[in-house]
């Protein structure tokens, strides 16, 4: 009764492939990288897909004309703040659901971490986050975060803030180690590529 209650009343769960950056450190989009067959952003939806209700690619503004229909775009509406504008842009369309928040620079991400993740996912707390294997700190880009977390986020903007690292670290967030620790590597830079062998 009491499992049967507690899944009834966890907020569903949407999925956020963030594809908005400049990719200025690698020199070109990173989300439409081809690692898997088809652009990187396509492909962690993909991923995300089979533990979502719906997943949407964030991006700016002038880049969802780009973007195919079966991939649909959530533009930024709090510009110029990064990942951070991402998350609250998602909230801002949907604050009655969970995101499950991905970057799109993680060439070695697979369905078995995010598994993973989804079954470690605490509703109770703020957000649900692996830890990073270089710095053991919170990764805030493969993370689920709760409803609750948008009025958090909102209060740390409104003090100067738009690190949602920074949120993780200082309020009531629920941090596990990868059963993968490389899948977790991310690549922001040609030369991240030719240490993953993708180069």
């Amino acid at each position: 009764f009491f499992e049967r209650e507690m899944a009834a009343r966890t907020p569903l769960l949407n999925g956020l492939v963030l594809a908005g950056g400049r990719s200025q450190r690698m020199g070109r989009d990173k989300s439409q990288l081809n690692w898997h067959g088809k652009p990187q952003r396509e492909h962690v939806a993909d991923l995300l897909r089979p533990f979502c209700e719906d997943v949407l690619v964030s991006c700016r503004p002038e880049q969802a004309a780009d973007l195919s229909a079966a991939y649909p775009a959530l533009p930024d509406t709090f510009v110029d703040l990064g990942p951070y504008g991402a998350i609250l842009s998602a909230f801002r369309a949907q604050p009655d659901r969970a995101w499950l928040v991905v970057a799109c620079d993680l060439p070695l991400l697979d369905a078995a971490t995010l598994d993973f993740l989804v079954k470690e996912r605490q509703p109770k707390h703020l957000a649900t986050a692996f830890v990073s294997p270089r710095d053991q700190m919170p990764e805030p880009l493969i993370a689920i975060w709760e409803p609750k977390s948008y009025p958090e986020l909102l209060a740390f903007l409104g003090q100067g803030y738009s690190c949602p690292r920074k949120v993780l670290l200082n309020t009531d967030s629920h941090c596990v180690a990868a059963p993968n620790p490389a899948a977790l590597s991310n690549a922001n830079t040609p030369e991240d590529l030719q240490q993953l062998g993708l180069g």
